[in-house]
């Protein structure tokens, strides 16, 4: 069986009504366009902010991913270099004591190995929270996952969610800012420059 283009294969994606009861209705929002794309961002689900922007990670949490990075606004939102592909396409609504809810778990299985197909040239796919490090690397521990980084170069890298949780997280663990953000950073520049 031949595989759909990306233009149809987006057209469908953005028809989806796989998840029923979203609090803002269906609309999926990610970042991919070029099949030269070397950089693959894969977090957890679109943020309300994003949501009424349609652009992924258009929020404090994308300003904190960029610092972790060390790359801007435009490098970031290049489409010829780093595609963006949430684990739920849809904002999935919020929790009751704060923070959003889980992504649904239609949409991935339904969604992501469509996407992946239309990316051969990916070098590093960086794995932003729990949520997609689980669903690609199984069940486990996001802080030995982070610390461990290194074990699944060179095709994944497991990072927190950048969410303001995070800084305290990163205080508990200084090997995050010493070790894991100095690899990142220096793959970064070999993979986007």
């Amino acid at each position: 069986m031949r595989s759909q283009s990306l233009k149809a294969l987006l057209d469908d994606i953005r028809a989806c009504h796989i998840c029923t009861g979203l609090p803002l209705g269906p609309k999926p929002i990610l970042q991919i366009e070029s099949p030269k794309t070397r950089l693959l961002i894969t977090g957890q689900a679109p943020g309300t902010l994003a949501h009424e922007s349609g652009i992924t990670f258009n929020d404090p949490s994308g300003d904190r991913l960029r610092e972790w990075l060390q790359i801007d606004r435009e490098t970031f939102y290049n489409k010829e270099l780093i595609s963006i592909i949430p684990m739920g396409l849809c904002y999935p609504g919020r929790l009751e004591k704060g923070g959003d809810q889980p992504p649904r778990k239609e949409c991935a299985p339904q969604w992501r190995e469509q996407l992946l197909r239309h990316l051969p040239d990916i070098q590093l796919t960086l794995l932003v929270g729990s949520y997609a490090q689980n669903y690609v690397l199984g069940k486990g521990k996001l802080t030995e996952r982070v610390q461990n980084f290194r074990s699944y170069l060179p095709q994944f890298f497991p990072l927190p969610h950048p969410s303001w949780r995070t800084l305290a997280w990163a205080k508990k663990n200084p090997f995050f800012e010493q070790d894991v953000l100095v690899e990142l950073r220096t793959l970064m520049k070999k993979i986007l420059y």
